[in-house]
């Protein structure tokens, strides 16, 4: 262990000792299990899961209350690393995600530089793992700079290990650029994650186009400005082959046009973010900067579009947008204020209170749209997102494998009372979250 950092050494210490997990309410989506069992984890794998294990010279985790599931995978995180530290960092975003449950993110590249080549994923890459608890992949940009002028070298950031490509912050405008970018990815076998914004239609928009914003005398966002980029790709990702992942979906009309383009055999997917199924404009505090996000804050009618969308599995992941700010830009006026709220830490209890908790959804399509979903995108048997920390895959999304080589996973309590666990503790909108390295991600 020469030259480790004191916290890798005691994770290391850690994973060699046995640990039992009993009583909690396990949550396989790769098996259907949902029942209450035993999870029994040694040497840093999960060997049994089953009920009544009795083994000695383990570590007892009583999760009574607990649902026991696969560690979170966030799909859509921004580190602001390199380039926007005072806002956030690899090492600072990461621990947050693991305090929310997240075991592996995927980082979006409108960083500054933009990883736009593959030293710049290779920088990530070597700080992540020098300094991240958890396992962090970068997306690559797909034109140089974000710039939209020229593509960015694809093919040797999937060699330096991106696992999908994306302009996110913005849409590439230019449709025959953005069409032979998906024809790489075609060839390449990875996803594209589309922000769908038509920037000609945007016109300084800084929230919804509603009765609110007149009312406020602020320029609003029309639901066209997302739903004409998602029509466009559609089309593009149905002609090129490529597997499209809709980001940050907010709109009625995209939980339309998701069901009829996989109707149609298009390789699509589709993400909604916790603060798009739990607010809409009628909720925003005026002049209140916390509720200016991109896209922003729909209308009512569109929110329970959205969850009932997710209900159907016409949206099949539960992404963060995770847009961290430091506290002066927040603090400017809504129109001069950034877009972007965090979100890591609290995912997890905003989807249990307001989809899990309301039988919108089951824990089962909890543990599906938060993990098991982004571990098999882009299409299922083909694993984009699942573990990869120091090259190996995890076993849990190993054809025929019901054992993990790496025991990552979360215990989040379901029910509002705390229990005693772990000094990371945290308490967040009513519910106490804590990451365990317990069951398989």
């Amino acid at each position: 262990m020469v030259g480790r950092r004191p916290e890798e050494k005691k994770r290391i210490r850690e994973r060699k000792m046995s640990i039992l997990i009993k009583n909690g309410q396990v949550i396989d989506p790769a098996t259907q299990k949902d029942e209450i069992s035993d999870v029994l984890i040694e040497n840093g794998v999960i060997t049994r899961v089953e009920k009544g294990i009795r083994v000695k010279d383990a570590q007892v985790i009583d999760a009574k209350g607990c649902y026991v599931m696969p560690g979170i995978i966030d799909m859509h995180v921004h580190l602001r690393d390199p380039g926007q530290t005072y806002k956030e960092d690899i090492e600072s975003g990461s621990k947050a995600a693991a305090k929310g449950g997240v075991t592996t993110l995927v980082a979006m590249p409108n960083t500054k530089p933009v990883i736009d080549s593959p030293d710049r994923v290779n920088y990530v890459t070597i700080k992540a793992d020098r300094f991240s608890p958890i396992n962090v992949l970068q997306a690559g940009a797909i034109t140089v700079g974000q710039k939209g002028e020229e593509l960015a070298d694809i093919e040797g950031m999937v060699k330096a290990g991106i696992p999908a490509i994306s302009e996110d912050g913005k849409s590439v405008m230019n449709a025959l650029l953005y069409k032979e970018a998906m024809e790489i990815a075609a060839e390449k076998n990875i996803p594209v994650l589309a922000h769908c914004e038509d920037k000609n239609l945007v016109n300084g928009g800084c929230m919804n186009e509603d009765a609110n914003s007149r009312e406020w005398h602020l320029p609003g966002i029309t639901n066209s400005v997302e739903n004409t980029i998602v029509a466009r790709d559609i089309v593009l990702a149905a002609e090129t082959g490529a597997h499209l992942h809709l980001c940050h979906c907010s709109t009625k009309e995209s939980v339309d046009m998701v069901r009829e383009a996989r109707k149609a055999g298009v390789s699509i997917s589709a993400e909604v973010c916790p603060h798009h199924f739990t607010l809409c404009s009628d909720d925003i505090v005026k002049g209140d900067t916390n509720y200016k996000m991109n896209p922003p804050l729909r209308t009512k009618e569109d929110l329970e579009a959205l969850r009932q969308g997710l209900k159907d599995d016409v949206f099949d992941v539960i992404s963060t947008d995770h847009a961290p700010h430091a506290l002066t830009e927040k603090q400017e006026s809504f129109k001069k204020a950034p877009f972007g709220i965090v979100g890591l830490e609290t995912s997890v209890a905003l989807t249990i209170t307001e989809l899990v908790d309301t039988e919108i959804i089951t824990p089962m399509q909890m543990a599906e749209k938060m993990s098991y979903n982004p571990a098999k995108n882009p299409a299922p048997g083909q694993e984009r997102f699942s573990c990869t920390r120091h090259g190996r895959r995890c076993g849990y999304h190993r054809s025929g494998s019901r054992v993990c080589d790496r025991s990552e996973g979360v215990c989040f309590q379901g029910q509002k009372h705390s229990v005693r666990r772990q000094e990371s503790q945290r308490k967040s909108y009513g519910y106490r979250m804590r990451r365990q390295d317990c069951i398989r991600s």
